[in-house]
Order: C-alpha cells, then sequence, then structure tokens
C-alpha cells in the first residue's frame, strides 16, 4: 500500500495537470484516469461535444470522479476556434467583434461566451487572446486578433473579461509573450522570434502588463523569443524572471498543450513536463494523448520522489493551485442542466448578437483604443 507521503505527493503532482481525452460520455477507463491522476483540470475539444446534455453530463462525471474541485476548460474564442458552433450556435470571431469597435459588444462577446459555456457546465475559458494582429503571423492567427495596435487589445480584452467575469467564467490571456510575429503554427513547429526587447516591452508584452490583474491564468507560447535556445514555454527567463518579477504577474501561469510540435521540438514530453513547472509554469496542458497524460504524470511524480527540492517546488505550486480554487466563485457555482428553451434563447441570443455586431462594424483603425 502506498505511504501517506506518496499519495499526497500524487495528490499533488495531479493538480499541476489539466488533461484532454477521448470519448463523449464518462467510461470506466476515463473514471480509473481520473481517479488515478486526480488533475487540478480537463479541456474538451469538439471530438468531446455533441449536444447540450450530453456537454453537461460528462463534466459532471469528470467532476464527480474527482476527491477536489477541478477547472473545466474549453477554448472559445468565436470565430475559428469556437468548439461550440454545432452545440449551441455559431459565435462571431474576435476580429468581427474588434471592428465593431464598441466596448459594450467587447462586453457582451465575453459574456455571450460565459453565459454559452457556463450553461453547459464549464468555468474555465482560454481566453482572449493578447497576440498582436502583425503581418508575419496572419496566416495562422487570421481572425483571432484584434489589432496590430497593442491599446486597441488591452481595450476589447479588458471588457471581455469583464464580460466572462459577469458570467463567473475564469479567463485566460495567450499566448506570452506574443505570437504577432510568429509565421509557424507553434501546433506542428516551432516558431522563432526575432524582435528588439524594447519594443517587445512597449508592443507584444503590454497587454500582459496592463490586465495582469484581471487574468486568473497566463497561458505561455512554445516559441522561441529574441535569441533563446528554447521555447518560452521551457524558459525560466520568461515565466519566472519576465512574467512574475519584471511584470509582476500574481495569477496562474499554465503552458500551452505539451502534444505540440513546437514544444515537442525541443524536449521530449517527459522532459516538457518536468522542465516547465521547474522554470516557472504552474500547471501544464496536454490535450491529445491519453499516453502522453500519463507519461507527463509518472515523469514529474518521479522527479519528484527523487528530488526533494523538486519535491518542494510541486508542494508550492499545488499550494497555489489549491488556494487560486479556493478563491473562485467560478468553481463553488454549479449549474443544473439546462432545459431545451433555455438553450433556445441563448441560441437566438447569439444570432441577434452576430447581426448587431455586423451593423456595428467599422474599419479596423477607428476601433477606440
Amino acid at each position: 500500500m502506498p505511504s501517506k507521503h506518496s499519495l499526497e505527493l500524487r495528490r499533488q503532482v495531479g493538480q499541476l495537470l489539466i488533461m484532454g481525452f477521448d470519448g463523449t460520455a464518462m467510461s470506466q477507463r476515463l473514471r480509473v484516469m481520473l481517479s488515478k491522476f486526480q488533475p487540478g483540470g480537463i479541456i474538451l475539444f469538439k471530438r468531446n461535444l455533441e449536444d447540450a446534455a450530453q456537454t453537461h453530463a460528462l463534466l459532471r462525471e469528470a467532476q464527480k470522479a474527482s476527491s477536489a474541485p477541478i477547472f473545466l476548460c474549453v477554448d472559445m474564442e468565436g470565430g475559428t476556434v469556437d468548439r461550440l458552433r454545432d452545440v449551441v450556435a455559431p459565435m462571431p470571431s474576435v476580429a468581427e467583434v474588434a471592428a465593431a469597435g464598441s466596448k459594450k459588444l467587447f462586453r457582451k462577446h465575453g459574456r455571450l461566451i460565459g453565459e454559452e459555456i457556463r450553461t453547459l457546465g464549464f468555468n474555465t475559458d482560454f481566453a482572449p487572446v493578447l497576440d498582436l494582429q502583425l503581418e508575419p503571423s496572419q496566416n495562422v492567427l487570421t481572425t483571432r486578433t484584434v489589432s496590430p495596435k497593442p491599446k486597441q487589445t488591452i481595450v476589447y480584452a479588458r471588457e471581455f473579461l469583464r464580460g466572462l467575469r459577469d458570467s463567473d467564467v475564469l479567463g485566460c490571456g495567450k499566448h506570452f509573450p506574443g505570437l504577432g510575429e510568429a509565421s509557424l503554427d507553434t501546433h506542428a513547429e516551432l516558431p522563432s522570434i526575432s524582435k528588439p526587447w524594447k519594443r517587445l516591452w512597449k508592443e507584444d508584452l503590454l497587454p500582459y502588463r496592463k490586465l495582469g490583474h484581471d487574468l486568473p491564468f497566463v497561458m505561455v507560447a512554445h516559441a522561441e523569443v529574441t535569441g533563446d535556445n528554447v521555447p518560452a514555454s521551457l524558459s525560466k527567463k520568461w515565466m519566472r524572471g519576465i512574467l512574475r518579477k519584471k511584470i509582476g504577474y500574481r495569477g496562474l501561469i499554465i503552458t500551452d498543450d505539451l502534444d505540440m510540435g513546437g514544444v515537442l521540438a525541443s524536449a521530449t514530453i517527459d522532459d516538457a513536463a518536468v522542465e516547465t513547472l521547474r522554470c516557472g509554469a504552474d500547471m501544464f496542458l496536454i490535450c491529445q494523448k491519453e499516453e502522453s497524460v500519463r507519461q507527463a504524470f509518472e515523469a514529474v511524480l518521479k522527479r519528484a520522489e527523487q528530488d526533494g527540492k523538486f519535491a518542494e517546488l510541486i508542494a508550492e505550486k499545488s499550494k497555489r493551485v489549491h488556494d487560486a480554487k479556493k478563491r473562485s466563485k467560478a468553481l463553488k457555482k454549479h449549474v443544473p442542466p439546462s432545459k431545451q428553451k433555455t438553450m433556445e434563447r441563448l441560441t437566438r441570443r447569439i444570432l441577434e448578437f452576430s447581426e448587431e455586431v455586423r451593423a456595428h462594424s467599422m474599419p479596423p483603425d477607428e476601433v477606440p483604443g
């Protein structure tokens, strides 16, 4: 039988993991995985979603399999990153809403997305995107960004986050320190960004500097920046040095998916999970392969068992996650399954919002900020 210390260490490691999985229902295999790893959160993708009732039931069962409240996450931005378009209704993209030029609509975008995911049982949205709308990344980020101007990005993001909070949903700024200058897609490759520090500080990093208090999470990108030979997600300089110390961010630092080509170009999944925690991340995402979840969990656990200093770090990060959950209204609120009339009303409001956005559209250089 495992010792009390061993069980506590496993629990601490689990709290630092947000995992994806296959399937649309709570299978015995999934229940065993959740019970074994006790993850700090789960994330659902289109492959997990069929309809509102099924989504709500899956999230409820996942929470039941955990001994502590968990982050129930989704990537929901609108436009090209809209996991719920076939479950509820298509949501306008960030670029479309930004072009409407109305703070009221920016906040409404966040509030409607918040209501949508909250109604389905989620409590965490990995949005908004804070990357700048710069020429190198246009083919990759397309309509996911607000503007080339950081101040306009801040205006939209601040209102969007207020909208999420109105709906008791946690938000996340991404992808630190910024993918606006990245011409490669981090899902497949590791981009290298070369930009003078002064311009990075004044431009790409400005949204994080101004919005830090509004962001429950900051997601770190898999991109080499200004001559580093490792991605920011494996960089002590970027996470501890710049995000924590220089910017003063106090929320939770989470990596982008460690199953992505951008980070696997630099490290195995085992090493990436250990190294990202050692370098400053509080939590790591593994979204695609269940085998990767197992490998990463076991690698972090093994390192903590062998290295007392690393074990202390894990305990410290686990406490930070626990404290964030304890403070969060979003994790305390449990929404019952929605009636069909509620879903029909929500669908109608999203479609009406799309019309409103189209009616208010204006050229990007006239957006307030």
